[in-house]
């Protein structure tokens, strides 16, 4: 799924990049600094995305599926988000048992729901059934992470940060490499180059 979403991405002409996050939550998520608080609040906003969907699924109104899609589309970046915050906190040794376990029990209740509107599709479903898709699949993959063994999580976190810093440091040490070479070549060039002796004859004098 994230490689298909990369591909379309890559696709896709450029375009401004939309928030999933208005303002006020964004200011909220500032000032919780503690993760499971962070956790809690992520889950909570994306509640609300989700409630926003069936919202307007229980109307029949002109343009409501971009709404929708724009809805799912949010709800799958804060899933994300969440992912991020819990593996981030966990290289850090932080405990968010009590924020998985509300982030959980959010999913579990949205995954049979999200599930329902894809196997008795709306009319309109053509347009925002892709967003559908990935939600569900956000929602699987979220939820599985926040009942695995929260030790075994964060090995894998500690192991996939440490893998990402490895690979930072080989893409940067050749350049640097390369650099101090092309500087050490250009200071013995300067070095060897013999320098004119000074004259007080005019240019063209013999």
């Amino acid at each position: 799924m994230k490689t298909l979403l990369c591909c379309l991405v890559l696709a896709a002409p450029l375009v401004a990049q939309r928030d999933f996050l208005t303002a006020d939550e964004v200011d909220q998520v500032r000032e919780a600094q503690e993760p499971n608080i962070r956790l809690k609040l992520y889950a909570k906003f994306a509640k609300q995305r989700f409630d926003l969907v069936q919202n307007l699924l229980s109307k029949e109104k002109p343009g409501r599926s971009l709404m929708i899609h724009n809805a799912l589309e949010d709800y799958s970046k804060i899933l994300d988000a969440i992912d991020d915050v819990t593996d981030d906190a966990l290289v850090h040794k932080a405990d968010v048992k009590l924020g998985l376990d509300a982030v959980a029990a959010v999913e579990k209740e949205m995954l049979p729901k999200l599930q329902k509107i894809q196997n008795a599709p709306p009319k309109d479903i053509g347009r925002y059934d892709f967003a559908l898709k990935q939600a569900i699949d956000t929602t699987e993959d979220s939820l599985s992470g926040a009942q695995e063994d929260v030790a075994q999580r964060g090995k894998e976190a500690e192991a996939r940060d440490a893998r990402q810093k490895k690979e930072i440091e080989e893409l940067t040490t050749p350049v640097d490499g390369e650099k101090k070479a092309a500087d050490d070549k250009k200071s013995d060039s300067g070095d060897t180059k013999q320098k004119k002796a000074p004259t007080l004859k005019r240019p063209g004098e013999q």
